[in-house]
């Protein structure tokens, strides 16, 4: 059966607190959010023309999957993916069914918390330039895709539009003190450990990935957005992993290898994906989704 994608979700009933690259929330009431995980997908900080099928479905599953399964290490702004749960206006709106969260308000920090255990991405292109990333140094003469020793903290700053930009552990630290930033910093290793251990006996190396925090409304820091998933973290197939070259993936990373090949200039408007590529993008999503969790979608 063919699954429609679907683009824009819309629910008058509600607020529109923000439409982001791939997501729309809405406020429910003052205590609760509804993120509603569409099937745009974005490459190259652009919106491309053409969504993904169930896209949206795998990034909401499967963070529920890991917000439940990480909740002993740090609990999270996840309430519930069970649309009988939710209020009514949403229960009677099918097309959001299983690609709609609804969560805890919190103050989210304005950084991500990226960690890195395998070279690649903007980490390798700063390496190769300065045999650092982020103000780590690193051994010399590393390949590509190496494994690093020990896992590295590596923030970010979070952009609406445009790039996001690494930034250092001391300038996190400005931002939201020396205490905070070492609890976001291990909280974020610790799951990052969690995750790649589980997700390596499943098939599945986790290269990197990005988390976010929060305060709810007591001031206990909380996990919030998405969490491990194709959108927000690499993974490889670990049975083809070999250093020294860049990896075959099961997040968008294919979509982006297809954009290079097209002559775009990487400004907006994006081309259209033909639908093998969109086909064969939505068909990896839900093979992570199949190895991580030991289920079909």
């Amino acid at each position: 059966m063919t699954v429609a994608a679907l683009s824009h979700s819309s629910l008058p009933e509600f607020e529109l607190l923000k439409r982001g690259k791939v997501r729309d929330v809405y406020t429910v009431d003052e205590d609760h959010l509804l993120i509603v995980a569409t099937d745009r997908i974005s490459a190259f900080d652009c919106i491309l023309p053409t969504p993904i099928a169930r896209k949206g479905e795998v990034l909401t599953s499967l963070s529920r999957f890991w917000f439940e399964k990480l909740r002993d290490i740090v609990p999270s702004h996840f309430v519930t993916t069970d649309s009988k749960s939710m209020p009514a206006a949403i229960q009677q709106t099918t097309d959001l069914d299983k690609r709609s969260m609804l969560v805890r308000t919190a103050d989210v920090f304005p950084i991500e918390c990226v960690v890195r255990g395998y070279l690649v991405g903007s980490g390798w292109k700063d390496y190769l330039r300065t045999g650092e990333v982020c103000g780590h140094k690193l051994p010399a003469n590393l390949l590509e895709s190496a494994e690093l020793k020990e896992p590295i903290f590596t923030p970010a700053t979070k952009a609406e539009e445009g790039h996001d930009e690494n930034i250092t552990e001391a300038q996190v630290r400005d931002l939201l003190g020396g205490e905070t930033t070492d609890y976001l910093r291990e909280t974020s290793i610790r799951l990052y450990n969690e995750a790649r251990e589980y997700a390596r006996q499943r098939g599945i190396i986790i290269a990197d990935t990005k988390f976010e925090f929060g305060r709810d409304q007591n001031g206990q820091i909380i996990l919030v957005d998405e969490v491990l998933t194709p959108d927000s973290s690499r993974f490889w197939p670990a049975e083809t992993y070999i250093p020294g070259r860049s990896q075959p993936s099961f997040d968008k990373q294919f979509v982006r290898d297809y954009l290079e090949t097209v002559g775009w200039d990487k400004k907006p408007p994006a081309p259209q994906l033909p639908g093998e590529v969109a086909a064969s993008t939505s068909e990896r999503y839900l093979e992570a989704y199949r190895l991580l969790t030991g289920e079909e979608l």
